[in-house]
């Protein structure tokens, strides 16, 4: 069994976090807080070595990358972004993902509001 295998969801997310440190960690912190923040109910898993939120089916995952943090959402396309905040993966008919960057602000309440949509259309199927 893996050490991952051995931690909760939560735990390993904590872990990956902590091993990030510097503008990663504190960026994936930021994201998990605000998904919390705008669903209560969200499950926290780890799966494929990441942290996955879902509600009713999974609303993103959160991968770390050398120059970016990445929320990648499978039904992105279908949900509404009237704010932008989709910059990356834009090419497919199903998944959409957001990159943020050293330095980039995070337009929380868009964030919250696209993590809110996504849980609905789940929740609708």
């Amino acid at each position: 069994m893996s050490k991952d295998a051995d931690l909760s969801a939560s735990d390993n997310i904590d872990a990956r976090i902590e091993t990030l440190g510097g503008w990663r960690g504190d960026m994936l912190a930021q994201v998990r807080r605000l998904i919390r923040e705008a669903d209560p109910d969200v499950v926290e898993e780890w799966k494929w070595s990441n942290p996955v939120w879902s509600h009713g089916g999974i609303i993103c995952t959160g991968e770390a990358y050398k120059a970016a943090v990445k929320t990648t959402f499978p039904k992105g396309a279908t949900l509404a972004d009237p704010s932008g905040l989709f910059n990356s993966s834009l090419e497919g008919n199903t998944r959409r993902a957001i990159d943020f960057r050293e330095g980039d602000v995070i337009d929380e309440d868009a964030f919250k509001t696209l993590i809110r949509a996504a849980v609905a259309l789940n929740l609708s199927a």
